[in-house]
């Protein structure tokens, strides 16, 4: 079906239309975020999505009256999205309503021990201290090296474009003073002492998809990034933040076709000429961009360009990341003493990571990111009843090759199991209303990602900027890519800073570089 655009006027402050067309393939955070910038800049831009509704990896699913986010669940830099709004003059304000979320996280361990995290400084403090009192002058000091490469690798770097090996050298003399070699678990352990807070100050490379003994100490940055911009929610879910993207989109002018999969982008010599979709529908753009899986755009959407072949053989040698085990559930009652997001760690830290990310085993034990939104947004639930989901990492398909209609009830027994176990919630068998759960062959099947992969490439180093997938295509000119990957990578700030550096070549392409 082909949207209607919402009939509201242009703002004063948009620009002009350019009589310049671009079509974006995908209307996750970072193809919507990308086609916002392209049609506040005059650029009349086509979004194409091949699910009912918008949101890629950000879907969401609505049974017997409760909300479940697919994900991504956390909201860190709301500036880096209120941006998106300010380029034609509005306010993001009236299409979404952010919630602070305190703490931003619970962290729990199988001996009892809780830990708080959020950026009340003199709060976490005491926090540490409960567990080690020498480890708040080393976290103080973490927080110093935090801010110094969230200058380097976020306000520096994490919006521009990576096209050729010299953009890396120029950036490297900055890395390596940060010891970016580093993975931000050792550089973590560098300053704090007590294992508990390494894990505790190390775990979020895991919710971009980055083993915490392999990501690139630079990642530390997301330490200073949720700090200073706080942890939010969107009222109604992350859904909602999705679908003002989306009627922003549409106030400005551009299209969104929804539920009709792109199933080739052709071309002609080096220049991507018109975009096709399943249902036959075809048109001619000035620039097309994908927003799909990095391996799907290149092996499926350019199987008819050579270069499509040849770069796919190239992104099969490289390194993806994990995939994720989720189980949705809606319980009777309400659990105020839970707060909106949780960190049960399990028995082992590296052990369970290496198991994940190096053997490709389903671990007996595992460590579950427990998301109940219910507690800060009634409206995500029946009255009465709250929301959960559950998420475990698990390999991805190319290490962990199991038969997921056959182990998916299994594992999700398990984890309810766990967390009712670890939450004191003895009957939460018998208080489901509704559950469902998402295995690595639904990432497969409804997002095309390559090996079931939840974050694209996995954050390396030798994964990063010039050495992930480029901005702008090397061969194809007018063929961009914007998304987890594509630098800078994945996650809510990532894909939308993914798409200003990608905006900026398209605009710069399209208009000129005095509109970009």
């Amino acid at each position: 079906m082909n949207a209607t655009p919402h009939d509201i006027a242009p703002d004063p402050v948009q620009s002009a239309p350019t009589g310049r067309t671009a079509c974006v393939i995908g209307a996750g955070f970072g193809g919507l975020a990308l086609a916002i910038r392209l049609q506040s800049a005059g650029v009349a831009t086509t979004v194409i999505e091949s699910r009912d509704k918008p949101g890629g990896r950000a879907y969401v699913f609505e049974r017997e009256g409760f909300t479940f986010d697919a994900g991504p669940t956390v909201i860190t830099d709301p500036d880096c999205l209120r941006e998106l709004w300010a380029l034609s003059g509005h306010d993001m304000a009236a299409d979404v309503d952010l919630m602070k979320v305190m703490p931003f996280y619970r962290l729990t361990w199988p001996d009892g021990t809780q830990f708080d995290y959020s950026n009340d400084e003199e709060q976490l403090f005491d926090e540490i201290a409960r567990i080690n009192p020498t480890d708040v002058a080393g976290y103080q000091r973490f927080l110093k090296y935090s801010a110094e490469v969230y200058e380097e690798g976020y306000v520096k770097l994490g919006h521009v474009p990576f096209l050729d090996f010299k953009s890396m050298l120029k950036a490297a003399p900055a890395l390596a003073r940060k010891q970016a070699w580093r993975s931000v678990y050792s550089m973590v352990s560098h300053f704090i002492e007590d294992e508990k807070l390494r894990e505790a100050f190390s775990f979020h490379t895991l919710l971009v998809g980055g083993s915490p003994m392999k990501t690139s100490a630079i990642y530390a940055l997301i330490h200073k990034l949720e700090k200073d911009g706080g942890v939010w929610w969107a009222r109604g879910g992350t859904n909602q933040l999705i679908a003002g993207m989306a009627r922003h989109f549409e106030r400005l002018g551009g299209t969104v076709r929804l539920g009709d999969p792109v199933v080739q982008v052709h071309t002609l010599g080096t220049v991507a000429t018109e975009v096709e979709t399943k249902s036959g529908f075809r048109q001619r753009f000035d620039a097309v961009a994908s927003n799909a899986d990095i391996m799907h755009s290149y092996k499926d959407l350019l199987s008819g360009n050579g270069r499509g072949a040849s770069y796919a053989k190239k992104l099969a040698r490289k390194k993806f990341s994990p995939s994720l085990f989720v189980v949705h559930f809606g319980l009777e009652g309400s659990f105020p003493h839970i707060p909106h997001h949780m960190i049960l760690f399990g028995p082992r830290y590296k052990g369970l990571v290496d198991d994940i990310y190096k053997h490709g085993v389903l671990p007996a034990d595992f460590s579950v990111y427990l998301h109940h939104p219910s507690v800060t947004d009634p409206s995500v639930a029946p009255e009465g009843k709250s929301t959960f989901y559950a998420l475990v990492p698990v390999a991805h398909a190319g290490k962990l090759a199991v038969d997921w209609e056959e182990t998916g009830p299994l594992l999700e027994k398990r984890v309810l199991d766990e967390v009712g176990r670890r939450l004191d919630i003895p009957d939460i068998h018998e208080r489901i209303v509704t559950k469902f759960h998402y295995s690595p062959r639904d990432f497969s099947q409804d997002l095309n990602a390559h090996l079931g992969s939840a974050f694209s490439l996995e954050p390396l180093l030798t994964q990063s900027a010039w050495f992930r997938g480029h901005n702008r295509d090397d061969v194809i000119g007018n063929f961009f890519l914007v998304g987890a990957g594509t630098h800078p990578g994945a996650g809510i700030p990532g894909v939308v800073g993914s798409a200003k550096a990608t905006a900026g070549l398209m605009i710069e392409d399209l208009v000129g570089a005095t509109h970009a």
